[in-house]
C-alpha cells in the first residue's frame, strides 16, 4: 500500500494506538507505541528510540535507534478492544548515520535474501509452530502446574472441544492479519496444536511466525487459557517442533530443487543445499534449538529428530524430502525437522540459507538416504560406518559447535552473534546451578 492508502485504512479500521514491532535477538517481541495520529509523521520519518535497555541492541552510550516501518506489514490486531483498536507494522532498525543496524535480527535475515536476491532466487520457507493450550486450575492459579485442556489425540475432531473452537478462533484472526492459513489440527500430545500457514518468501514467513506466536497467545488469555510454545513442557509425551519446508526459486518462478530425471525429482542444487545443511546441523542446533528445554524434545521415542541425516519416507529424519512428482515442480522441497518454535525465525531462517549456501557454492552433495532405516535400532558402531552422527545433547554442547563454525558466525555477524552467545551461556549456568523437583524425588531421602 501507498503511504495515502494505509492512512485511509488506518483511519477506515477506527485504529487508536499503532504498535512498531521488532525482536532481541531471542525472538522476543519489543514494541514502541504511538497514536495513530502520528502514524504520517513515523511513515515518513520513522521514530527514535532507546536501544540501551533492548537485549544485543547497544551500549548505553551509543544508544540512539531509528525505527523504519516496513510499510507493507500493516495489520490490526484483532482481539484489541473496539475502542482501544490496535494495528501493528514490522520494523526495520537503522544507526544513526543512517546504516542497517547489525544487531537487528530482521536485518540480518534481509541481508541474507539482498544476496540470493542478486542471484535471482527467492528462499520460500513453509513453518509449522506446534504449541500447546492449557487451563489454570485450583485456587492458586499463578502457582500451580497448569494440566492439558483438551482430551484429543492427532487429527482428532470433537464437537464439545472447547480447543477446537479456540484454535478455530485463532485461525480468523491470523487469516484477518493477512496469514494465508492451509489448515489446523490436533497434535499428537493431549493439549497439543498445529496450525499450518502457505509458504512464502522467507522475511513473510518469519514475520508470519511471530504473528502467530503472540495472537496464539492473545485469544488463549482472552479464553483464561495459557498458551506455550515451549518445545518440551510435559514429560512423557511429544514435544513441540517447527518443522521448515524450504525451497529456492528463480525468478521465473521455477523450482530450482526440481529435476525431472533425477532421483527423488531432486536436482544437484537440491542436493548440495540439503548436504550443506547436514554438514552444520551440529551446530545450527544452537540457533534453531535455543533454549534448555529445547534438548528435552530432541530425544529417540518421540519422532523428533536426534541423527543427522536425510530421507524421503522416514519421517524421523533430520531433513525429509516429502513425494512429488514430473506433475508436482513446485512441490519439491526439503523438510528440516529440528528447529522449534523457542527459536527467533528471523535468525533461524537466516542460518538455514546460510549453511545451505555453503553447500551450494562448495558442492556439498548430500550422503546416502536414510530410506527403511530406523537408526534408533542401530548401534554407535553401526552408525559410525554410515557417517550418521548425533545433535548436540545439551544447549551447552549446541553453543560450543556453532562457537567453531565460521558459516554461522559470519551469517549471524559479531553483534548478533555475541549478544546471543552471552545470554544462552548465561541461561545455561543459570539451568545447572538450579534443583530441580526430580532431583529432590529422587535424592532427598535416599542420599
Amino acid at each position: 500500500m501507498t503511504q495515502k492508502e494505509i492512512l485511509e485504512k488506518i483511519a477506515a479500521d477506527d485504529v487508536k494506538f499503532i504498535s512498531l514491532q521488532f525482536t532481541d535477538v531471542t525472538g522476543a517481541v519489543k514494541s514502541v507505541d504511538i497514536p495513530s495520529s502520528r502514524t504520517q509523521k513515523a511513515l515518513e520519518d520513522g521514530i527514535w528510540f532507546d536501544g540501551s535497555s533492548v537485549a544485543g541492541f547497544a551500549r548505553i552510550q551509543e544508544s540512539d535507534m531509528h525505527l523504519v516501518i516496513d510499510q507493507n506489514t500493516y495489520a490490526v490486531l484483532p482481539w484489541s478492544p473496539a475502542d482501544r483498536r490496535r494495528a501493528r507494522f514490522f520494523c526495520d532498525i537503522f544507526l544513526p548515520d543512517g546504516q542497517p543496524f547489525p544487531g537487528d535480527p530482521r536485518g540480518t535475515l534481509k541481508r541474507l535474501l539482498k544476496e540470493i536476491e542478486e542471484k535471482g532466487w527467492t528462499f520460500n520457507v513453509g513453518a509449522e509452530p506446534e504449541f500447546f493450550l492449557f487451563k489454570r486450575t485450583g485456587e492458586n492459579a499463578d502457582s500451580i502446574h497448569p494440566v492439558p485442556h483438551d482430551v484429543g489425540g492427532y487429527f482428532d475432531f470433537s464437537a464439545v472441544d472447547e480447543a477446537v473452537r479456540v484454535r478455530t478462533e485463532i485461525m480468523d484472526a491470523v487469516s484477518s492479519m493477512g496469514l494465508e492459513v492451509e489448515m489446523g489440527h490436533h497434535e499428537v500430545a493431549i493439549g497439543q496444536h498445529e496450525i499450518d500457514f502457505q509458504y512464502t518468501d522467507a522475511l513473510l514467513a518469519a514475520d508470519n511466525v511471530v504473528t502467530l506466536k503472540y495472537t496464539v497467545k492473545a485469544i488463549a488469555a482472552s479464553r483464561g487459557l495459557v498458551a506455550s510454545f515451549m518445545p518440551k513442557p510435559i514429560f512423557g509425551v511429544n514435544g513441540s517442533g517447527m518443522h521448515a519446508h524450504q525451497s529456492l526459486f528463480d525468478q521465473d518462478g521455477n523450482n530450482l530443487f526440481f529435476d525431472a530425471d533425477a532421483e527423488y525429482f531432486l536436482s544437484d542444487l537440491g542436493r548440495y543445499y540439503i548436504g550443506g545443511q547436514l554438514k552444520h546441523a551440529r551446530a545450527m542446533s544452537a540457533i534453531l534449538s535455543p533454549t534448555v528445554n529445547s534438548y528435552k524434545r530432541l530425544v529417540p521415542g518421540y519422532e523428533a529428530p536426534v541423527y543427522v541425516g536425510w530421507a524421503q519416507v522416514n519421517r524421523s529424519a533430520l531433513i525429509r524430502l516429502p513425494s512429488s512428482s514430473k506433475s508436482r515442480s513446485k512441490s519439491v522441497r526439503a523438510e528440516l525437522r529440528c528447529p522449534d518454535p523457542s527459536a527467533n525465525p528471523y535468525l533461524a531462517f537466516a542460518v538455514m540459507l546460510a549453511t545451505a549456501l555453503d553447500g551450494i557454492e562448495n558442492k556439498i552433495d548430500c550422503p546416502n538416504p536414510l530410506n527403511d532405516i530406523n537408526v534408533y535400532e542401530l548401534d554407535k558402531a553401526q552408525r559410525d560406518e554410515m557417517g550418521v552422527t548425533e545433535l548436540p545433547g545439551s544447549l551447552a554442547e549446541a553453543l560450543q559447535l556453532m562457537e567453531q563454525d565460521d558459516v554461522i558466525k559470519d551469517a549471524l555477524g559479531p553483534i548478533i552473534f555475541n549478544t546471543f552467545t552471552r545470554a544462552k551461556w548465561a541461561e545455561w549456568e543459570d539451568y545447572i546451578t538450579r534443583v530441580t523437583d526430580w532431583e529432590v524425588e529422587r535424592y532427598l531421602e535416599t542420599a
